[in-house]
């Protein structure tokens, strides 16, 4: 059974920062692409950050967080993080982290990924 486990949510003002983590119990971390994703009351699951395979620079943002948010992984500890700069009151919400196993290239569609974890709360004040 996979599992993945995010940690890292909670209350912070307008600019400030978080980085959320995602622990997994994928056996070969490696064969999966990751991402994150967020919902905020009342609207879809929305993407926000995926990562390839081998990580480094093969990653894509939701243009709203780009410039602001870095995703990262480390296939030794079977985690990837989200690292959140210049928080807006926007990027309240509820993120999850995912993993596809299929597909030769990143995806931003929920239906591209495999497994999910529980998600964590982000909470951005103004």
């Amino acid at each position: 059974q996979v599992q993945l486990v995010e940690s890292g949510g909670g209350l912070v003002q307008a600019g400030g920062s978080l980085r959320l983590s995602c622990a997994t119990s994928i056996y070969i971390f490696s064969d999966y692409f990751m991402g994150w994703f967020r919902q905020a009351p009342g609207k879809e699951r929305e993407f926000v950050a995926a990562i390839s395979r081998s990580g480094g620079s093969n990653t894509d943002y939701a243009g709203s967080v780009k410039g602001r948010f870095t995703i990262s992984r480390d296939n030794a500890k079977n985690t990837v993080s989200l690292q959140m700069n210049s928080l807006k009151p926007e990027d309240t919400a509820v993120y999850y982290c995912a993993a596809a196993y299929s597909g030769s290239s990143l995806s931003t569609r929920r239906s591209g990924y495999d497994y999910w974890g529980q998600g964590t709360q982000v909470t951005v004040s103004s």
